[in-house]
């Protein structure tokens, strides 16, 4: 029997094949649901109790089982769609060292950390910064732990990008038919999956999600989303 074979784009407007099965889907989407409830209670708990915050953990540790867990989710992800003739490389909708459009996939990227920036100094100014006490204390500091963070962040900027824009996003849509819900649903999805920050930066993730959401539809490819997502993570870790 014959493979299917995806053509090489995150996402289309018209109606798709899955990528992978709902079985398999409903496995990832259960992580992040698992997840949301553990920062959830999590943020309450640190809340409740700022002492417990107080003491600074092992952060090496912290982040090497984090970059250990972005990448066993890409393999899982990997194993999920080449069953059904996708690669990685469909989901990126192109090669991440490719030449081509390379020079406007980093301008992009870098504009769209510019956005994020502003949403960011907007909302602080607004309603105050709201993950401070929560994140603070696994912040680097220490140059093994700057490097660490460095390696961790491009390690989400890859890995998340490809779950949530190149594998959910695909897998929404095919289910609803709409490129719109499918990017609402996977950015609420994203969202909620860092509720250890608490609320408010919530919204401002889902936000997030939805600006690389659409440029994952627009440019049909999701590298400068990786690009922005990277240099979103190593910037607000470090400054």
């Amino acid at each position: 029997m014959s493979a299917i074979v995806i053509p090489p784009t995150p996402v289309t407007s018209r109606r798709l094949a899955p990528v992978a099965s709902w079985t398999h889907t409903v496995v990832v989407v259960s992580v992040f649901a698992a997840l949301a409830l553990a920062g959830v209670l999590g943020h309450a708990h640190v809340s409740a109790n700022r002492a417990s915050v107080a003491s600074r953990p092992n952060t090496i540790l912290i982040y090497v089982g984090l970059i250990a867990a972005e990448w066993a989710l890409v393999m899982y992800v990997r194993r999920g769609v080449r069953r059904t003739g996708t690669t990685l490389v469909d989901l990126l909708g192109g090669g991440l060292s490719e030449r081509r459009n390379l020079l406007s996939d980093l301008a992009l990227g870098a504009s769209l950390w510019g956005m994020w920036a502003l949403i960011e100094l907007a909302s602080a100014h607004w309603w105050g910064a709201s993950s401070g006490a929560t994140v603070r204390p696994f912040l680097a500091h220490r140059p093994v732990e700057v490097v660490t963070w460095i390696v961790l962040s491009m390690s989400a900027g890859f890995a998340e990008e490809v779950v949530f824009r190149g594998y959910l996003q695909r897998q929404f849509a095919s289910l609803t038919g709409s490129a719109g819900v499918a990017l609402v649903m996977q950015a609420a999805l994203f969202g909620v999956s860092h509720g250890y920050q608490g609320p408010g930066a919530c919204a401002r993730i889902i936000a997030f999600g939805c600006l690389f959401g659409l440029v994952a539809l627009w440019r049909r490819r999701l590298r400068p989303g990786i690009i922005a997502h990277a240099l979103t993570d190593i910037i607000a870790g470090l400054a």
